[in-house]
């Protein structure tokens, strides 16, 4: 989609295009907003969204919301708040079927007597997970994608968000001290020609996915940086539950930080866990569930396996489990993808490690996707509903995303902000005095010691000692970073390093604050899980 001269104003500002922000863009533009997309001008930067292989939950034979819920509450910890996750129970399959089928004409797979085939996926008690092969993701964004390019309400733009736009803050009339904190929209970089612009709009919704980058290792995309969750904190938006960070158990153990997911859906399907040495192990930790129990269960494990006897790596085995024929049909993407990095998955193990995948935590936001900063809306991994509690339950992030972007375009339609200032009334951005280009020597290097901080010191298991050590280091690396920010020139990277620093300290300051092991937040110095409350974590994001 081509990149046109942004509009003044809009009724709606979506800044990121996943499965979220799409579905958002569409169900306002449909019901006849004007709407405003930010997307990253880096071409090859998809959403995570796009990268999802596993599937989404819809209706399953014989499964129901009570069912759903259920899942969804044990997969918490203990922490899910049972409204929401009711909510995405009853409301979420059928929106599969209505906005995904009927109106994006996603080809989800189907049996040999036409009806779809429904895969399991851990901690599921039903097989109720739609799928197109192991490529669901970037089914579902094509589509979407595709119903928003050229629809006369949208307006697609390749720019940075750098900062929400927020009154009082960024008002020239002085009397706006007066007037509660709003939002207004964001100033965003145009990469092109490296110019800062205020984007006003009647509502901004943030739909800018995670921050595994943060991580040495991840299965998230170049561009899940934990933008959002910073652009919110400078903002005085509420940030919750940012302990909770999931990993992934199995993603291929390759060269870089980001990793290839290997989707649970393989151990749905019967693939065991290996030693190196080809035993396996997981029936130590988890007798009952095994392969299946849930995600923090599981890389917690391989984590101690590998720590423990100094490997590098796990194995996957789901070539002893399926014929080498089913394997090729039933994930054509993830065969392919290891056939070329020289693994042939029907007749060989997969070397597994774990890997950040999903914040759990984010934007605190209602059932309507509203934020606790007015005229801002979160969607999608950047928000926390409450659903997803200490930990996610495999496929739900997809239909929370699709859920809530629909619910909050809908609340804007209905009965969002009705007021735009005026462009007069927000203040150029003032990039005079810069001295610095940004140095992609020194980017990539403080980016380098940021996310081998978080790895080792608030990764898979935590301790108080690392955490402080953590938390210490974060914050002189942010003073550098935000101090070569203030003199030098403005571009993509630089505000993902400040975004990702910010991020990265909420995180593991979220973490110190709680000494209670729950879901994917482990502390070997308090390993003990408590009962916990829904939405627990409140209040635990440092000072902006």
């Amino acid at each position: 989609m081509a990149s046109p001269a942004p509009p003044e104003r809009s009724d709606v500002l979506v800044v990121g295009s996943g499965i979220a922000g799409a579905a958002a863009a569409l169900e306002a533009a449909d019901r006849g907003l004007a709407v405003t997309v930010l997307r990253r001008a880096d071409p090859t930067d998809e959403s995570a969204s796009s990268w999802a292989q596993g599937g989404i939950v819809a209706r399953g034979i014989g499964d129901s919301p009570d069912l759903l819920e259920k899942d969804i509450l044990a997969a918490g910890a203990g922490l899910s708040w049972p409204p929401a996750a009711r909510l995405l129970a009853e409301e979420g399959p059928p929106l599969v079927d209505r906005f995904l089928v009927d109106r994006a004409g996603v080809a989800f797979d189907t049996g040999p007597d036409g009806e779809w085939a429904f895969g399991l996926e851990a901690a599921h008690s039903a097989r109720r997970i739609l799928h197109v092969g192991d490529a669901t993701g970037r089914a579902i964004m094509e589509a979407l994608l595709g119903r928003l390019s050229g629809h006369p309400n949208v307006t697609v733009l390749s720019r940075t968000a750098v900062d929400l736009l927020t009154f009082p803050h960024h008002a020239l009339d002085p009397l706006a001290v007066y007037q509660p904190a709003t939002c207004h929209g964001v100033y965003a970089l145009d990469g092109a020609n490296g110019r800062v612009e205020p984007l006003l709009a009647r509502a901004t919704i943030l739909a800018t996915g995670g921050l595994g980058q943060v991580y040495l290792n991840t299965t998230n995309p170049p561009g899940a940086r934990g933008d959002g969750v910073a652009m919110a904190h400078r903002a005085g938006a509420r940030v919750v539950n940012a302990q909770f960070v999931q990993f992934h158990p199995t993603a291929l153990d390759m060269p870089g930080h980001t990793k290839l997911l290997i989707s649970e859906a393989l151990r749905g399907e019967g693939a065991r866990l290996l030693t190196p040495g080809g035993e396996p192990f997981m029936g130590r930790y988890d007798p009952e569930r095994g392969e299946l129990a849930p995600r923090d269960v599981v890389a917690r494990a391989i984590f101690t396996e590998m720590l423990g006897n100094d490997w590098h790596h796990v194995l996957l085995d789901l070539a002893s489990v399926l014929p080498a024929g089913r394997i090729r049909e039933r994930f054509p993407a993830i065969h392919a993808a290891c056939l070329a990095r020289g693994i042939d998955i029907t007749t060989q193990p997969i070397p597994v490690v774990p890997a950040a995948h999903y914040a759990c935590g984010g934007v605190l936001v209602d059932a309507n996707g509203r934020s606790t900063l007015p005229g801002l809306y979160a969607v999608g991994e950047v928000a926390c509903t409450g659903v997803h509690g200490a930990n996610r339950l495999a496929s739900t992030s997809l239909l929370e995303g699709l859920l809530w972007g629909v619910r909050a375009a809908r609340h804007v339609a209905d009965s969002g902000p009705d007021s735009i200032p005026p462009r007069d009334s927000v203040p150029d951005w003032d990039d005079s005095g810069l001295i610095y280009d940004a140095d992609p020597a020194l980017l990539q290097g403080d980016l380098q010691t940021l996310r081998t901080l978080m790895w080792h010191y608030v990764g898979v298991i935590r301790s108080g000692f690392r955490l402080t050590r953590a938390i210490n280091e974060l914050r002189q690396l942010g003073l550098s970073i935000e101090a070569f920010y203030r003199q030098a020139r403005l571009t993509d990277a630089l505000i993902g390093l400040r975004n990702a620093a910010l991020a990265g300290l909420v995180v593991a300051t979220a973490a110190h604050r709680d000494p209670v092991s729950r879901g994917c937040h482990y502390r070997e110095d308090y390993p003990a899980t408590g009962p916990g409350t829904p939405l627990a974590g409140l209040n635990r994001s440092p000072p902006p």
